[in-house]
Formats: C-alpha cells, sequence, structure tokens
C-alpha cells in the first residue's frame, strides 16, 4: 500500500494570486468570518516568510469549531496505491462530499500478482493457504471467460453491439469490454487498486477517525498512512481524525449483523431480481409545492440541466436484493444522500453468456470459505468474496438526483447490468410518478 498527498498551489504566472498553504487558507477566511477588515487586509498581516506563526496567531485569537475551519481547506489530493478493492468501496462509502476516481476493470486486465498476502488482509493463519487457492482459482476462472468471451466475441461479431460508423479501434475495444464486462464477476475483492480523492481537511479527518475504528488491519493501516501524508498539508487540523470510540461501536454492530445476515442468506445461486422504490412527496401545509414535475424537468436538455423544485424536493429511496459487488462498487460512488449494505453473498450473478454449472465447485470452495470465516464472526470475510457475489443495496436520495442517475447508468456506454438494475428502479419510479415518464430519458446502455 502506497498513499501520496499531492499538493495544489497557483501557478507561476498568476502572480497576483496569493500563496497559501490549506491551513493558512483555513485561518485567513476564519478570521475573514469574524472581521470586516476585508480579505486583503487579513492578508497583509501574514508574513510569508513565517506562515505557521500567521496560523497560529489567528486560530488562537478566532473562536471556531474544527470541523467549520477543516472545511475551509480547499481540496486535498491524496492517492492510494495498491489497497484492496474493498477498501476503495470502504473509502467511498466513507467519503460522500468527495470528487474520486478509481482503477476501472473495464480498461484493466488483472492478474494473480494484483493479490494482496492474507496475512495483510488478517486471514485467519490457519486459513492462508485455502484463501490463497481459492483466490487463485477465481482468477483462473476470470482469465479463461475473457480469453473465451473475447474470442466469441470476435467470432461472433453479431453478440457486440458495435455503432455502424465505429473506426477499427473503437471495434476493438467495444469488443474488449464485452469480454471484460462479463468476466468479472470472478475477480477477488480482495484484488488490489489504486484510487484517488480530493476532499477537504475537515473530511479527511472524518475519512481518517472512520477507517482508523474499522476493524479490518488494512483500513487501519490505511489510516496511519493517509494521515501522515496530510500531516504535512494540514498537520493541526489533523489532530481529530484518530479512532473514535462511538465509530467503533457502530463497526462491530455492522460486522455482526453482516456476520448474522450472510450466515442466514449465504448462497452461490443466482438471486432473482427484486426492486424497491419509495418515494416521498410530502411538504409543509405552509410551504405547499408550486410547481409540477412536468415543469420541472422540460426545461433540460441533458441530465446536467437544473431540474426544478418539484423533483429537488422530492425524497426517493431505492433497493435492490440482489446487487452484485461489480456493480456496488460503482453505484456507491454516487455521493448524494445515505447508501447502505451488509455486503454479505445473498446469491452470486454471473451473465447469461457464462454457465454458472461450468464453475459450481469454485464458487462451492468460495462459499465454504466465507462461510468459515462468517462463523468466525471475522471481518476478513469481505476478502473471500467475489464481484459476482449479490448483496442488498439501498440509496436514500432526491428525485432530482435519483433521475440523474437511473439516466446515467442506463444511458450510452453504461454497463448492460447497471442498465437492468436502474431500468427495474425506474419502473418503479414512474409508477408512483407518472407525470415524470414523458421528460426522463431511459437508455439503452452498451456499447460505450
Amino acid at each position: 500500500m502506497r498513499i501520496t498527498g499531492l499538493a495544489l498551489v497557483p501557478p507561476p504566472s498568476a502572480a497576483d494570486l496569493p500563496r497559501v498553504t490549506p491551513e493558512l487558507l483555513a485561518s485567513v477566511l476564519a478570521r475573514y468570518s469574524r472581521s470586516n477588515e476585508g480579505i486583503h487586509a487579513i492578508l497583509a498581516k501574514v508574513d510569508p516568510a513565517d506562515p505557521d506563526a500567521s496560523i497560529d496567531r489567528i486560530l488562537k485569537f478566532v473562536d471556531y469549531g474544527h470541523a467549520s475551519i477543516g472545511g475551509l481547506t480547499g481540496g486535498l489530493a491524496i492517492a492510494l496505491d495498491d489497497v484492496s478493492m474493498w477498501l476503495a468501496y470502504k473509502v467511498f462509502e466513507i467519503a460522500q462530499m468527495a470528487d474520486g476516481q478509481e482503477s476501472s476493470t473495464r480498461y484493466i486486465t488483472l492478474a494473480p500478482s494484483a493479490l494482496p498476502t492474507p496475512e495483510a488482509l488478517g486471514v485467519p493463519a490457519d486459513l492462508a493457504a485455502r484463501w490463497t487457492a481459492v483466490m487463485g482459482r477465481a482468477f483462473a476462472a476470470y482469465q479463461g471467460e475473457y480469453d473465451r468471451l473475447d474470442a466469441l466475441g470476435t467470432a461472433e461479431p453479431h453478440r457486440v453491439r458495435v455503432p455502424a460508423d465505429a473506426k477499427p479501434a473503437m471495434v476493438t475495444r467495444i469488443r474488449k469490454n464485452y469480454a471484460l464486462d462479463r468476466a468479472r464477476y470472478f475477480i477477488p475483492f480482495a484484488t488490489r487498486t489504486n484510487l484517488a480523492l480530493v476532499q477537504t481537511s475537515r473530511m479527511w479527518a472524518q475519512t481518517v477517525k472512520h477507517l482508523a475504528s474499522l476493524p479490518q488491519p488494512e483500513a487501519q493501516a490505511a489510516a496511519e498512512l493517509i494521515r501522515g501524508e496530510l500531516l504535512k498539508m494540514s498537520p493541526r487540523l489533523m489532530r481529530h481524525s484518530q479512532a473514535d470510540a462511538s465509530y467503533q461501536q457502530q463497526a462491530a454492530a455492522e460486522l455482526a449483523t453482516s456476520c448474522r445476515l450472510g450466515l442466514e442468506r449465504l448462497s452461490s445461486a443466482p438471486l432473482a431480481d427484486e426492486t424497491w422504490v419509495h418515494v416521498d412527496r410530502a411538504v409543509p401545509p405552509f410551504l405547499a409545492e408550486a410547481q409540477t414535475v412536468p415543469e420541472a424537468l422540460s426545461a433540460r436538455v441533458n441530465r446536467y440541466g437544473q431540474q426544478g423544485t418539484a423533483t429537488r424536493r422530492m425524497r426517493v429511496s431505492f433497493a435492490w436484493n440482489n446487487m452484485a459487488i461489480a456493480e456496488l462498487r460503482d453505484l456507491n460512488r454516487h455521493r448524494t444522500g445515505h447508501r447502505y449494505t451488509p455486503l454479505i453473498q445473498a446469491g452470486f450473478y454471473l451473465p447469461p453468456e457464462i454457465a454458472h454449472a461450468d464453475h459450481q465447485a469454485l464458487l462451492d470452495e468460495q462459499l465454504a470459505l466465507t462461510r468459515e470465516l462468517l462463523a468466525r464472526g471475522s471481518p476478513a470475510y469481505v476478502y473471500t468474496l467475489l464481484l459476482g457475489a449479490q448483496t442488498p443495496f439501498e440509496h436514500c436520495t432526491q428525485g432530482d438526483k435519483f433521475i440523474y442517475e437511473a439516466e446515467l447508468r442506463t444511458g450510452l456506454g453504461a454497463h448492460f447490468r447497471y442498465a437492468e438494475h436502474l431500468s427495474e428502479a425506474l419502473a418503479g419510479f414512474f409508477t408512483q410518478v407518472p407525470e415524470a415518464r414523458a421528460w426522463v430519458v431511459e437508455g439503452t446502455a452498451e456499447p460505450e
């Protein structure tokens, strides 16, 4: 695991812009909020040769809550190399106000060399060899199915939807994506990936505190490394990033729930689709909604257009009983509202192009290993899961954000399984908000 901080400063050509560290920026803006002097007068009191003294002087003078000041640091960029896909998923779940990116299974072919050691993940020593063997078999299935589907897409081009005017390079890429998108369900959730996030010191402190409070050794190690990197950029504000008893208690409760549900529902059989949608349009009687849903949506030219209050004030909760972790990794990154999953294996998804029976022996071994760790109450059970493991997943947000996600995840270039899930959610939404149907653009996904 490697953590790298990326500091942002004004370009050399912007000679008129003051150069400030994240904490100096936060302290100056804190002083600014408690003064009518104006920003230039406050900056004039900063000693460029000794910015730390200026920070200490201002922060000593100004009474503030550390969280509100931490949010004034601007975007602090951190790159996390060689962390497990599970840890990347967890960071995105925690850091709900961050902007970030993660390595994609659509463009990168993965190999067993991308697996961490079982010791680094906290896999019990007596199960380490067994875990390594199962993960190796999973990678072999992934590579075998990718090779087969890649050849199939070339030999039978009608299987892959390619635009009529596509150039040869695009045709090759789309056919490769066709194979990768379907083989990826065998990739272990423990596989190493890379991600980068940009967020304020306030949100970094909360993220690191949360990671430090989780039971997985990988999360705790990441917290230490991230904290060490952020101390270079925001040393005073990162003192609020240590493990916290309330976080630890909730993490323990969630692990217990996951182990209980995991044992009750553990299965390698495909789980049939079940989608739940709830729309709440209630408004206070003294502030009735004056706008109709068509009026809220009709002015848009694409999904990035502004929606009106009729959808922005609408609460939408939606959930699936069978979200494969492969899809969860991306849908979990929609930042608005709250997302929740017990992260269990209630079933195992494989696309129609892959015969479930051909891989039943592997899935049986993987299932037995997962059951053993769940029975022990071990937090390392998450590292036995493959991306095809199906888990319940819930997202609560507002109507405008749901519509954006549905249009994005069914639109051109979307993964075929995203489109299936969001189409089902849209059907439930239209049942409750039928007047939106004419104004929401449901796409047909692939090709990219």
